[in-house]
C-alpha cells in the first residue's frame, strides 16, 4: 500500500502515549518533549517493507540520538499475525539491537489516534511538540543505495539546524496496519 492520505495535519500537537516497551519499561511520550525532536515510527516484525527499512531506521536513530527521542511502535493484531506478538517483538528488538524503545500498542488506540496507515509510517514532532513531518523514510524501500530522496533524515537535519522542515509530508509505502 502506498499513500499520502494522512489524517493528522502538520502542526498538530503530539498525541500522548503510555506503552510498555520490549525492555519491560513503560514509556510516556510527554517525558521526552525536552528533546529537540521526537520521532514515532509505526512498524512491525512481519512486514517486508518494515524489515527492509529497519537498518535505515536504526542508523537514523543512532545518528540523531543526542538530540532526539525515538520510538518504534507495533500496533498490529498479533492474534492474526503471531510474528508481531509482544514476545516476538522482544526477540526482534534484541536480535537487531534496537537503539530505541520498541513499544506495544496492543489496544491499537495510539495507531488510530495518529492515523498510522502502514508499516513503517514516521511522525516527527519538533521541540514545541508539534508535528513537523510525517511520511516515509525514503523513496526506495527495496534498495537503500538507490534512494534519491531521504525524507526522514532530511527533515531531522533541517530541525537539527534550527530550520523548518521543507518537505513536511512524503508518501508512505508498506503493509497496512493489521487492525482488530
Amino acid at each position: 500500500m502506498e499513500s499520502e492520505d494522512f489524517k493528522l495535519p502538520i502542526g498538530s500537537p503530539l498525541i500522548s502515549f503510555d506503552m510498555k516497551g520490549t525492555d519491560g519499561r513503560n514509556y510516556m511520550s510527554k517525558y521526552y518533549l525536552n528533546r529537540d525532536f521526537l520521532i514515532v515510527v509505526f512498524t512491525c516484525n512481519h512486514c517486508p517493507y518494515a524489515q527492509a527499512y529497519e537498518d535505515r531506521i536504526i542508523a537514523i536513530a543512532k545518528e540523531f540520538s543526542k538530540n532526539a527521542a525515538f520510538f518504534a511502535i507495533n500496533s498490529n493484531d498479533a492474534s492474526k499475525y503471531p510474528q508481531d506478538s509482544f514476545e516476538n517483538m522482544k526477540i526482534r528488538a534484541s536480535e537487531k539491537g534496537f537503539p530505541f524503545p520498541y513499544l506495544h500498542d496492543e489496544s491499537q488506540e495510539t495507531a488510530r489516534a495518529y492515523g498510522a496507515l502502514v508499516t513503517p509510517h514516521c511522525f516527527v514532532f519538533d521541540k514545541s511538540g508539534r508535528l513537523a513531518y510525517q511520511g516515509g523514510v525514503d523513496d526506495n524501500w527495496e534498495n537503500p543505495k538507490a534512494a534519491t530522496k531521504h525524507y526522514l533524515r532530511d527533515a531531522l537535519l533541517e530541525l537539527s539546524a534550527g530550520k523548518p522542515v521543507t518537505k513536511k509530508t512524503a508518501p508512505v509505502i508498506g503493509c497496512s496496519i493489521k487492525w482488530k
